[in-house]
């Protein structure tokens, strides 16, 4: 399937390594132009210089300036942003009851208010060019609360509310906006969380990891490129009538409808 996105340009913030990376990965196959972003200038750089038409940016997400930093190096590259992957690190594990001001303060700052100030940034230009595609990376915690990711499921449940409300705004101008929820996919992220959990249980990162994957239909976790495929579907035009949509990766992992 030709997904026509030769010549597009894709903005991924956090894609030095993990979901991002495997995300500009997939899309640079489609020949579309990737802007890799992440905070080791030497791991960005290395993963971009290995994709035809990339460029990569060493950049902290979480400062307040780097939104507009981030789109002004992009669009000096390759112009305007047609696709905007919205992407973020995971705050800290953590309870409920326990999470602090601060902590409720970064986690909301990096995964709901700099989401918006991109999406804020590239969403004129898509809107007059009548072509856009803005695609979250969720979590299964938006739909299923994840125990001790607090931080988690409260900031990423704000920024499913804002997508939905925004997919409806923008929808007759020819612009998308999709949630793709990943459940266990074999990550740096997921394996760090693996052995948080192991470390409360008294178990060894394996044995945490084998319990969470009898947890799965499938049976195991996921590959990234496996996630990746479906945000590059939905990024393609053959997806150009999906939207407002959250949908789950997860091999069946959340139990809700």
């Amino acid at each position: 399937m030709d997904l026509q996105l030769h010549g597009k340009t894709a903005l991924i913030p956090g894609s030095s390594s993990g979901l991002g990376l495997a995300i500009a990965r997939a899309l640079s196959a489609e020949g579309a132009n990737v802007v890799l972003c992440g905070r080791r200038t030497d791991l960005v750089e290395a993963e971009a210089a290995r994709l035809p038409n990339a460029l990569g940016i060493a950049l902290d997400l979480a400062a307040d300036a780097a939104p507009a930093d981030l789109v002004a190096a992009a669009t000096a590259r390759f112009g305007p942003i047609d696709i905007l992957v919205l992407n973020g690190g995971g705050p800290p594990h953590e309870n409920a009851e326990n999470v602090t001001d601060d902590q409720v303060l970064a986690a909301v700052h990096t995964l709901l208010l700099q989401q918006i100030r991109l999406t804020r940034l590239v969403l004129p230009g898509m809107r007059e060019r009548g072509w856009g595609r803005i695609l979250s990376v969720g979590s299964s915690g938006v739909q299923q609360p994840i125990p001790g990711l607090a931080l988690s499921n409260m900031a990423r449940a704000g920024l499913a509310g804002y997508l939905k409300t925004l997919a409806a705004e923008v929808a007759a101008d020819g612009v998308t906006v999709n949630m793709v929820i990943p459940g266990r996919i074999d990550t740096d992220r997921v394996a760090s969380l693996d052995r948080s959990v192991a470390a409360h249980a008294g178990l060894s990162a394996e044995a945490a990891r084998i319990r969470s994957e009898a947890t799965i239909p499938l049976g195991r976790y996921g590959r990234p490129e496996e996630y990746a495929a479906v945000v590059t579907f939905l990024a393609g035009e053959g997806a150009s009538y999906v939207t407002g949509t959250q949908l789950r990766v997860d091999g069946g992992l959340v139990r809700a409808h």
